[in-house]
């Protein structure tokens, strides 16, 4: 096999903004799009639309270099990029000289005939952090990857790959950050020392171009709201998702889904969502219902709207081949579906038989799958669950021969499911007009968040799955998405009682609370466990329901500056070994106040590791001094959950779901601390997009304990709160004594 290694400079030159080096190999392009992101592309044959699945900005017209003798240097106020030119190699500094990240010097980029390689320095000290859906232990150092969107049933908690590709990591060395994406969609591979001796790190793609972007700021807060800005970042999503939602491969007729919801209601069991896997469809014809079973699914959706449900269906992309079917006849005539390159449709089995599949990279194909959701919209569905859309068929892999417009298999499997993903958003978007849509994928990309939710697929109903997912959705948090679930309880096999009852109470702090089996597995709702662990669950979800002002300002949090609401304590605490540690690594953040510690069903006692800050137990307020490990007691009835020292955190009285008013009182709850601390709370109708036109209700809560004063800052937005009253809640505060509150600029005392 033929090794070309990136050589020297023969030309530099500046084209549209950019700096063009040429060499005898290939071609190399540096732009910056700000002070903290420089993006490297080196190609043999550049593509002159230079699109991107991912990345949604353009860079500077303009930027600051110095041609030297040996050197290029590019300059901006917060990174150096150092070119050498004899060979071309790319070496990052911070602004003032501190090295974060470069090329190993004798390889740097290579080509093994269509495989294109980048090799890189590799500190003693560097971790790495990110890539998403993926293996393996918070600290990716010494492991290695593949990217290539598989159906990964049954998967373990070594599998790889899984489902979803998600080229970006976050280096760590020396007390400094950098963060890196290769937005390459070619089946790609990461390796973090785990087969170099501990020289180098490397990572490169089957095909494509060796194209990736630098972030260089100092911390991981501020690379990932950089990644966001540049990949984009999540809308509000509709306040229903967030509450409890019940699912099931299958819930089997209209009579067996609204006696499920019924029960809810008659049990007093909050939840919002309930769903129809595939069973709902005729024959598993997308966009059909079954006459039989389903009979009356505007009926039905009424009857559910009616006690406050929504209901969120399945979707695949394979279209069953069938020519009374008018999707299938749409397809065929328009040339919507993927083809051999001879121009023949390409045919694999799914569960609805032989299929066809629609070609997602064309945009008139996109716009008739969205539209074709009005046979699910109609009806009144508002949720839409896009599965198989790795592209799974039977036999997992698609041939490489098979074309979608002009691109084959292997350039466009890892964004398949991204693409399907934003047909489904746009159609529905549309179709509910000025109502939010939510999206469900199994499959994504880098910028999924533009469009959907996600969540971590087939897992199994075991300990080991319940802590392996969780540290899976604090990695996609590090991607951009923070509205992320699992199934909980697990969607093969059948848990134990106490495994159920210790997810479920997990699932309080999941992202996307959602609770799922698979066909011939035990039934999962909250009443099937008996009596007394039924009370449990109940009062779990419960304190979901109470949480929901918290969440929905973590996720306006999220909106606005990519942060996830699930956050892998590396996050705040970077220089923190024990972060890192096996032991502690599955721990989290939830928002900015709430310290979660996962636990397996069987423990009765666990080892926490509380970072620095002082922290209290939410269920008694029991005050813990931090960077120290303590063990705890850890009953069914009461997971290792803190809450930070100065914390402020808004709830409300239970309510049976999002479209219940409630009493009106926002409970806002203050902890003791030393140091002051704010929160930004968020509102606005949870439904439409009017928050974007200014309908929402936001203002700033911050309490300086050394001064005794609480500020509520004046409101900003045209939407007026669904609280009437606030009834504030103190913790650690042993004295009696006054407060002064400020409440739109008008003071005044009240005891605490």
């Amino acid at each position: 096999m033929q090794v070309e290694i990136l050589g020297n400079a023969d030309t530099i030159t500046e084209q549209n903004g950019a700096l063009v080096i040429k060499t005898p190999q290939a071609e190399a392009r540096v732009m910056v799009y700000s002070p903290t992101i420089i993006r490297i592309c080196i190609s043999k044959n550049f593509d002159k639309t230079d699109s991107s699945f991912a990345v949604i900005e353009k860079p500077l017209d303009k930027f600051t270099y110095q041609k030297l003798t040996d050197t290029i240097e590019v300059s901006t106020s917060a990174l150096k990029l150092v070119i050498n030119k004899d060979p071309l190699r790319f070496n990052f500094y911070t602004a003032d000289g501190n090295p974060l990240s470069g090329d190993d010097a004798r390889f740097g980029t290579i080509w093994q005939a269509e495989r294109v390689i980048n090799y890189r320095k590799l500190y003693a000290d560097e971790k790495f952090i990110g890539l998403g859906e993926k293996a393996g232990d918070l600290n990716r150092r010494g492991c290695n990857y593949v990217n290539w969107n598989t159906d990964a049933s049954m998967h373990t908690i070594t599998t790889d790959p899984l489902y979803k590709t998600f080229p970006f990591f976050i280096g760590l060395h020396s007390g400094l950050t950098y963060g890196l994406f290769f937005d390459n969609t070619h089946k790609s591979y990461f390796d973090f020392g785990a087969t170099t001796d501990e020289q180098m790190s490397w990572f490169g793609a089957d095909g494509g171009d060796m194209n990736y972007y630098f972030f260089g700021a100092q911390n991981i807060r501020n690379i990932l709201e950089d990644y966001t800005w540049l990949t984009g970042r999540m809308e509000m999503p509709p306040l229903w998702s967030l509450g409890y939602q019940q699912c099931r491969w299958s819930y089997m007729s209209a009579d067996e889904v609204l006696a499920i919801a019924l029960k809810f209601r008659e049990k007093n069991i909050p939840a919002d969502v309930i769903y129809c896997d595939i069973d709902y469809m005729d024959d598993y014809k997308i966009f059909t219902w079954n006459k039989e079973t389903f009979p009356d699914p505007k009926g039905m959706i009424a009857k559910l709207k009616a006690i406050d449900f929504r209901l969120v269906t399945i979707v695949d992309p394979g279209i069953k081949i069938d020519e009374e079917y008018p999707e299938y006849n749409e397809g065929v005539a328009n040339n919507y579906f993927a083809t051999y390159p001879n121009g023949e449709l390409f045919t694999a089995s799914v569960w609805p038989g032989r299929c066809h599949f629609p070609d997602f990279l064309n945009e008139e194909a996109r716009e008739w799958w969205g539209a074709s959701f009005k046979a699910l919209t109609d009806p009144g569905v508002e949720g839409f669950w896009n599965d198989m859309n790795e592209p799974a068929a039977w036999g997992q892999n698609m041939p490489w021969l098979v074309k979608f417009g002009e691109k084959f298999m292997p350039e466009i499997r890892n964004v398949y499911g991204m693409q399907m993903a934003r047909a489904t958003y746009n159609g529905t978007k549309r179709i509910l007009n000025n109502k939010r849509p939510f999206i469900l994928t199994r499959a994504a990309y880098a910028g999924t968040q533009r469009y959907s939710a996600v969540w971590t697929g087939d897992n199994a109903a075991t300990d080991e799955h319940m802590l392996f997912g969780q540290r899976l959705v604090n990695s996609l948090g590090l991607t951009g998405m923070s509205l992320t679930g699992v199934d909980i309880g697990g969607f093969m096999g059948n848990p134990t009682p106490q495994l159920m009852v210790r997810w479920n109470s997990l699932g309080v702090y999941t992202p996307m609370f959602r609770n799922h089996a698979a066909k011939g597995m035990v039934m999962r709702e909250p009443w099937q466990w008996g009596e007394e662990n039924e009370q449990i669950i109940k009062k779990d979800i419960e304190q979901r329901y109470k949480l929901l002002p918290y969440i929905y300002s973590g996720f306006y949090q999220s909106a606005q500056t990519g942060l996830p609401l699930s956050r892998t304590l590396a996050i705040d605490y970077t220089a923190d070994e024990n972060v890192f540690d096996v032991s502690y690594q599955n721990q989290f953040l939830f928002g900015d106040s709430i310290l979660v510690a996962p636990v397996i069903s069987t423990a009765e006692t666990v080892d926490v590791y509380l970072p620095a800050d002082d922290w209290y137990r939410l269920s008694n307020d029991e005050k813990y001094t931090g960077s120290q490990v303590v063990n705890v007691q850890c009953p069914l009835t009461d997971l290792p959950v803190f809450v930070k020292a100065g914390a402020i955190i808004p709830m409300q009285s239970i309510i049976q779901s999002t479209n219940e008013h409630g009493d009106g009182i926002l409970f806002v709850h203050i902890w003791k601390g030393d140091q002051p601390n704010e929160f930004i709370y968020y509102e606005d109708d949870g439904l439409s997009y009017d928050y974007q036109k200014g309908a929402y209700y936001k203002r700033t809560l911050v309490f300086d304990p050394q001064k005794k004063k609480l500020i509520f800052s004046a409101v900003e937005g045209t939407y007026p709160s669904k609280y009437s009253k606030i009834q504030l809640v103190w913790h650690g505060f042993e004295e009696v004594g006054n407060i002064e509150v400020e409440n739109n600029s008008q003071p005044f005392t009240i005891p605490y």
